[in-house]
Order: structure tokens, then C-alpha cells, then sequence
């Protein structure tokens, strides 16, 4: 089969299509074939260094997937060849997914929204868990809070605002100032321009920060929470500021998760979710995803074609 791999650590040019062994489903597992990959944030950071994942012998790319299902191992119960899936499997371990097949294991998956293409669903799984597993399971949103979220018209924070939205909050994005339509069409009820305002001058009494960015912008996201606020950064455990009393300040990686993959193709279903694709490549160009995604400045989500 094809696959994008990485030739050696560093830049976008080391990644390179090859034609590798087709893996084969084992205990519990389900044999995809690949129409989409989506493209995050993390595929280049450990394409640049090799750190976060459990490399195998071959170092293949990407995580997110929609496609059908082709074969079955035993054990599965909750598929069949020709359901239509979508999902993230093995994170943080290695899963492959930019290539025409990938291994994962069954309840790594969910079936497909209907209604979505596969390149809208494969924009789905690491961004939208990442939202959902952040304000749902990790900061219990409820209705009427207050939650703030940083580039929220990113990869993360466009999931983030609609998910917050649909459980009731009263949602605050920063975003550069061309952004902010978008932003607002998504559900936010403010929206900030972060080059042109402090957001701690302009917002107070948050409930929940969601931060994407880190370093500073996690210890400035401190001073806008009320009492009971609560803190949650994706970059990482060093960007975890020290929270002063009555307040928490946390860190989540994302994880596969079967239930929360049906919430979400169930919100997208109702109509409270929608992915925002700005980019579709195909697999041959992955390397340029790469670049682009390194620039900066996405909107919603960089996706690959692998038909």
C-alpha cells in the first residue's frame, strides 16, 4: 500500500510517499481503508523530532481517519466490512494514518456522521476529542458559564466554541479581527482581537479558559477566572501555570475514546457541529500540508485525500 513516512527527523522534506507491507487486523481490530487524513499540529511537531510517539519499524504519519472498514479481526462486534468510520487511532502511539490502509483497534472508531464527506469527517477525531474531552469530561461545562477559548478559529478552538455553545455557555473566542465572522457564525457571543487587545483588560469572571497556545497566554488566562475557574492548556505539562487559590490550572492529552466519538457524530448530526476544512491536499502532498500547518494562522483544519 502507499504511505507517507518519515525518511529521518526534520523538516516537512523528510516526509516521503513509499509502498509498504498492508497491515492485517488482529484480536479486536478492524482493517480501514483510507478516503481522508486529517493533519494536526502534533504530526509535525514529531515529524521535527520523534518525540511524543511509540515508533515501529516503520516511522508512517498521522493519526486521524475516515474511511470504510474493509476486513475484521475476531473478536469485533461492533463492525462490519463496508461501515464507514472515522477516528484516532492508537494516539499517542504510532497508528499511520496517512497511507491507503490503517490497523486500529475497533473501539478506537465510530461510524461516520451521516451526512459528511469523508474529508469533513477526517477533520473530526484528535481536534474535536481534544474540545470535548477538555470542556466535557475535564471542566464539566454547564449552562450559563462563562468559558474563554484561545484561537478559536484553530484546528481546536472552532470545535471548542461549538461544542461550549452546545452545552449551554456563553462563549468568548480570541481571534485575529478577519476571523471573527467566522468565529461568531460558530456560536461565540464575543469575540476578541488578541493583536489589538489584552484579552485580560477586555473579559473577566470566566468559569473556564481553554487554551491552545500556552506560555504566557496560560498564566495572563489566571487573571480573567472567577473563584471555582478552571484552567485547562493543550501544549503541554511545562505550560501548566501555577494557579493561585481557588482556582485550577490543568493538563490534558487527548486520548482515543469510542463514546466520545458517537457524541460528537451525534452533535454534528443534530446540526451543533460543523468541521471547518480550509485546506484539502492529496497524499502526495503531504509534505506541503506540513508547511502550510507550520506557517500559522489555520483556520479550521489541514486535510489529506488519499483516494
Amino acid at each position: 500500500m502507499r504511505a507517507v513516512v518519515v525518511e529521518r527527523w526534520g523538516g516537512p522534506q523528510e516526509l516521503g510517499e513509499r509502498e509498504i507491507e498492508r497491515p492485517e487486523p488482529g484480536l479486536s481490530e478492524v482493517l480501514v481503508r483510507v478516503h481522508a487524513a486529517g493533519v494536526n499540529p502534533v504530526d509535525w511537531k514529531t515529524r521535527a523530532t520523534g518525540a511524543l510517539i511509540e515508533w515501529g519499524t516503520q516511522p508512517a504519519v498521522g493519526w486521524d481517519v475516515s474511511g470504510t472498514v474493509e476486513a475484521v479481526g475476531p473478536g469485533v462486534g461492533v463492525f462490519r466490512p463496508g461501515d464507514e468510520v472515522f477516528g484516532m487511532p492508537l494516539f499517542p502511539r504510532q497508528a499511520g494514518g496517512y497511507a491507503e490502509y490503517v490497523v486500529a483497534p475497533a473501539r478506537h472508531l465510530a461510524r461516520k456522521p451521516a451526512g459528511l464527506t469523508h474529508v469533513e469527517a477526517a477533520a473530526l477525531p484528535l481536534a474535536a476529542l481534544t474540545a470535548w474531552q477538555a470542556l466535557v469530561d475535564t471542566a464539566d461545562v454547564r449552562p450559563g458559564e462563562r468559558v474563554l477559548v484561545h484561537a478559536a478559529a484553530g484546528g481546536v478552538g472552532h470545535f471548542a466554541v461549538q461544542i461550549a455553545k452546545a452545552r449551554g455557555a456563553y462563549v468568548i473566542g480570541t481571534a485575529s479581527a478577519a476571523k471573527h465572522a467566522l468565529v461568531r457564525e460558530l456560536g461565540a457571543d464575543e469575540v476578541i482581537d488578541y493583536r489589538s487587545v489584552r484579552f485580560e483588560d477586555a473579559v473577566s469572571d470566566v468559569d473556564v479558559v481553554l487554551d491552545g497556545i500556552g506560555g504566557r497566554t496560560a498564566e495572563r488566562s489566571l487573571r480573567v477566572l472567577r473563584d471555582g475557574g478552571r484552567l485547562i492548556t493543550l501544549p503541554g505539562p511545562d505550560d501548566v501555570p501555577v494557579a493561585r487559590e481557588g482556582v485550577r490550572a490543568s493538563w490534558m492529552l487527548v486520548e482515543p475514546d469510542h463514546h466520545g466519538l458517537r457524541e460528537i457524530a451525534a452533535l454534528v448530526e443534530r446540526g451543533g457541529l460543523k468541521p471547518v476544512v480550509e485546506t484539502v491536499l492529496p497524499l502526495a502532498q503531504a509534505a506541503k500540508a506540513h508547511e502550510i500547518g507550520e506557517q500559522g494562522g489555520t483556520t479550521g483544519k489541514i486535510v489529506l485525500t488519499v483516494d
